[in-house]
């Protein structure tokens, strides 16, 4: 499925699962992204990261010690490698996993039944460099959505903390949405989410709780905002109140809920 169709939720932020519905299953799982989609989610959030033998994973830190059973850095790794590994059984829910690449992510994803966004985090800085980026675009393009008709229309959305990530992805797929991500209100105040053709900012809700006005400010440059890591009613009706675009969260099932009964 790799329709046009808007994703909205009439006015109110639209509900992004980070990394799945990551509270209740283990985060980068199939098994978190589906319960997430079977949530109602309106998208999905990923961190990627290459293997030694170049395929994208999802995988938020530097190495797998963390998420599964075993030690090492992903890019000194091979995909078959990490295949043999269990990436779920270090969460409290007990389910064993194996490890999610993002070619099976974008096929969930675009196969739902449902016009679902994915948003997929490129991890800087790393040992293949911008090779990160012309793997993402190339599995896009694959997919058939590398080159939407329009930022409000794409089914993936590109995220980094990097801003030399988002100007690759501007340069050679400039209908594409990318959102620069920070925590710090001077990276996210305008200049630098210009300088490399940014169509979004991604605070945290730390940061924005401090610096409320950037919602406003990234409006009026045309900029929509995309809030992490969202998962208290309070905070929930602060990015409701400011008119945040999206909220990335662990408990999208629970936010869907609160934003029901927000103002």
């Amino acid at each position: 499925m790799t329709g046009v169709e808007h994703i909205s939720r009439s006015g109110k932020p639209a509900v992004v699962a980070h990394r799945g519905a990551s509270a209740e299953l283990p985060e980068h799982t199939l098994a978190a992204y589906e319960l997430a989609l079977d949530q109602g989610a309106d998208g999905l959030e990923c961190d990627v990261r290459l293997t030694s033998d170049h395929e994208l994973v999802c995988i938020h830190d530097r190495t797998i010690d963390r998420t599964s059973n075993s030690a090492g850095v992903v890019s000194e790794m091979t995909l078959a490698e990490l295949r043999e590994l269990d990436f779920g059984s270090w969460h409290e829910s007990g389910k064993k996993s194996s490890v999610l690449t993002l070619r099976e992510l974008l096929t969930l994803t675009l196969d739902w039944r449902r016009p679902v966004r994915l948003f997929v985090e490129t991890k800087h800085p790393v040992r293949y460099g911008s090779l990160v980026e012309q793997k993402l675009l190339g599995l896009l393009h694959e997919f058939g959505v590398g080159m939407p008709p329009s930022a409000d229309h794409s089914r993936a959305v590109v995220i980094s903390f990097s801003s030399a990530g988002v100007w690759r992805i501007r340069r050679h797929a400039p209908m594409l949405p990318t959102i620069l991500l920070g925590d710090t209100a001077r990276l996210l105040g305008g200049s630098a989410a210009t300088a490399v053709g940014a169509t979004g900012i991604g605070p945290s809700v730390e940061t924005l709780r401090l610096y409320p006005d950037l919602v406003d400010r990234a409006a009026a440059a045309g900029r929509v905002t995309y809030c992490w890591t969202v998962d208290e009613l309070v905070d929930v009706q602060l990015c409701a109140d400011l008119g945040v675009r999206w909220v990335a969260t662990n408990r999208p099932a629970k936010v869907r809920d609160w934003l029901v009964t927000v103002d």
